[in-house]
């Protein structure tokens, strides 16, 4: 299998968290035009229509987009081991956090990530900091569901892990440091208790690493075009 997708991109994290928690070999590719390149994405529509990431193409070359369709397809091809919460409240629990990150919490992002592939004299400081405050409210809801033993639902990873802890580091990490704002990171206290206990966790904390690395890549290379 392949999946095309990108290590910035907060929702191919949670497919790599889920790939790594179950064992799945895959091969990782990254396609062009994405984030701040301005190469053109090629080929890639053939593969992927809606010209987003993550995209896994099986083995017999069926495409298959969209992040938690692809978590929910690996959980049903590969059982074990469960990233499902064993009971029907915790699977919806689970579900519901995952919701809160797609639905609020990303789109509260979405005049940040705009802005950020602007020049900075073009942005407008108060759509970024009403931006910022729709992020702290998103981390409100957060806060209401979280789970207290270390983990998003439970004792145990599941997929809701895989799609809140990349939010996290964009809403307490990268944010903060590119708009130069006070970061949110201990005004929600059982969200901040998670966000320390999850990076604990090895698989957790090897796709947190990998998307700070990604992070700080793209910075550089954002730096280097404006020098």
């Amino acid at each position: 299998m392949k999946l095309y997708q990108t290590y910035t991109s907060p929702f191919p994290t949670r497919v790599r968290l889920v790939l790594y928690a179950k064992g799945i070999e895959v091969e990782i590719i990254e396609p062009p035009g994405f984030h701040s390149s301005a190469e053109s994405k090629g080929d890639y529509h053939r593969i992927n229509p809606i010209e987003r990431v993550p995209t896994l193409v099986l083995d017999d070359g069926r495409a298959l987009p969209e992040s938690e369709v692809i978590c929910e397809y690996l959980e049903d091809a590969w059982p074990e081991p469960s990233l499902r919460p064993t009971d029907a409240w915790g699977r919806a629990r689970a579900r519901l956090l995952a919701r809160i990150c797609d639905v609020y919490l990303v789109m509260a992002m979405v005049p940040l990530f705009n802005a950020s592939g602007r020049p900075r004299k073009t942005w407008d400081a108060g759509r970024i900091a009403a931006a910022l405050a729709e992020v702290e409210k998103a981390l409100g809801y957060l806060e209401i569901y979280i789970g207290d033993q270390g983990y998003a639902v439970g004792v145990a990873l599941t997929h809701a892990d895989g799609a809140i802890a990349p939010q996290l580091i964009l809403a307490y990490e990268w944010a903060p440091a590119l708009f130069d704002a006070p970061s949110p990171l201990g005004k929600h206290p059982r969200l901040a208790a998670y966000w320390r206990a999850i990076q604990t966790d090895p698989i957790a904390a090897r796709v947190i690493e990998e998307t700070r690395t990604a992070i700080a890549g793209e910075q550089a290379k954002a730096r280097a075009a404006r020098a």
